[in-house]
């Protein structure tokens, strides 16, 4: 729902020129279907409800249809073609808006369609004093330099920020900005150019709300709301997963980490037994599978907590209106030894699910010395999952 609070006294620029590859959909992903429109026409919808001017939406040329059919009808908005670079797109929207001498603009992303109110009076508060004001968030994981594969210096994240859209700022005074900006080198934002022309740039608390929308498991959520919701009692699911050993100092099973004298090797953590669990609860509420989901060519999961792929599909079952019933998960290796783990594993399974610890079941097994874990080359994993459909109203 939208949020309650007043619309703010800024005109809009909302920046929809590029064409979202990474998101790998058949269509631009500002098209795409969200929250029951598409991302493009929630961007719209949420900046007018927020703003009193007039909106801006800057385009690839040739977009001019599929940009008006997916916006739908809403007053005081218009279309521009965007430039070649997103510095260049911002300021063919700003030049759009100067007939109309606003003496406000927010610049925002249309793949952050959702746009909480409250931030909008943040940045309309700060901009009394400031020139320009961006929403941003703390950075929570630790952060570090590399070289290719290999870890550099650690970074201190205390004086680090995740800066979001929309930016806020007083308009003659971006404008000018932006035409002065130089052909190279390319902005990252607005604020950058903003700050490059000798103004300052306040930041102001940001929303997870206003989270970008760039992979296709950004989307994944959205296509299981989009279905018709599954009425049968009761859905049962089963995975398995494989990962060589190779040397190194411990393995990832069940979420928690085993000092040993080898690794299991991976585009991720190789957590086969979250793995097999992840690709039961998808195949449960029939929703592919892990590849699908986290595809190993993608290198934003190199490296990546399996924790992470496990939660998503739970999150998936949940919106589709699932919990876990009980859970089972089945290791087969030699070496190491579960058994001084297995509470351990129980727990964390029960934490990631949100099931009853006295429904998760983790066992252990060997193949007698036969086969590839028989010779200790890898380790496998198979699970089962039983959900149960939960009251409607208990979904969120």
């Amino acid at each position: 729902m939208p949020d309650a609070q007043a619309p703010s006294p800024f005109a809009g620029v909302i920046l929809a020129g590029g064409r979202g590859t990474r998101a790998g959909l058949d269509t631009a992903k500002q098209y795409a279907r969200w929250g029951g429109s598409t991302v493009l026409g929630l961007a719209v919808a949420r900046m007018r409800e927020a703003v009193t001017g007039p909106v801006i939406i800057v385009i690839p040329a040739g977009d001019e249809d599929a940009a008006r059919a997916a916006v739908g009808n809403h007053p005081q908005i218009d279309f521009v073609i965007g430039g070649a670079t997103r510095q260049l797109s911002a300021l063919a929207g700003l030049e759009r808006l100067a007939s109309h001498l606003p003496a406000q603009v927010l610049i925002h992303d249309a793949a952050r369609p959702d746009l909480p109110r409250a931030v909008v009076g943040r940045l309309a508060d700060a901009l009394i004093r400031h020139s320009g004001a961006v929403p941003v968030l703390p950075v929570a994981d630790s952060l570090l330099t590399v070289n290719g594969d290999i870890a550099g210096a650690g970074v201190e994240r205390e004086g680090l920020r995740r800066v979001q859209t929309p930016q806020a700022f007083r308009f003659s005074e971006i404008l000018h900005a932006h035409r002065i900006w130089p052909t190279e080198p390319t902005a990252g934002d607005d604020a950058t150019v903003l700050q490059a022309a000798g103004f300052d740039v306040a930041l102001v608390a940001g929303d997870p709300r206003l989270r970008k929308l760039t992979f296709r498991t950004d989307f994944a959520r959205n296509q299981m709301i989009d279905k018709p919701p599954l009425r049968t009692a009761f859905r049962i699911g089963s995975g398995y997963d494989v990962h060589r050993l190779v040397p190194g100092d411990g393995v990832w099973l069940c979420g928690i980490r085993i000092p040993h004298h080898r690794s299991l090797s991976g585009h991720s953590d190789a957590d086969v037994a979250l793995h097999a669990l992840t690709d039961a609860v998808l195949g449960a509420i029939a929703a592919g599978d892990i590849g699908e989901h986290f595809p190993p060519s993608d290198p934003q999961w190199k490296g990546a907590s399996s924790d992470h792929f496990f939660t998503h599909a739970m999150q998936l079952a949940r919106i589709a209106g699932y919990a876990i019933a009980n859970l089972d998960v089945t290791i087969i290796c030699e070496e190491p030894k579960i058994g001084a783990h297995r509470q351990n594993m129980r727990n964390r399974l029960a934490e990631l699910s949100g099931g009853d610890l006295r429904t998760i079941s983790v066992k252990a097994t060997t193949t007698e010395r036969l086969g590839f874990t028989g010779r200790a080359e890898g380790i496998a994993a198979q699970a089962s999952v039983l959900l149960h459909r939960i009251d409607d109203k208990e979904i969120r």
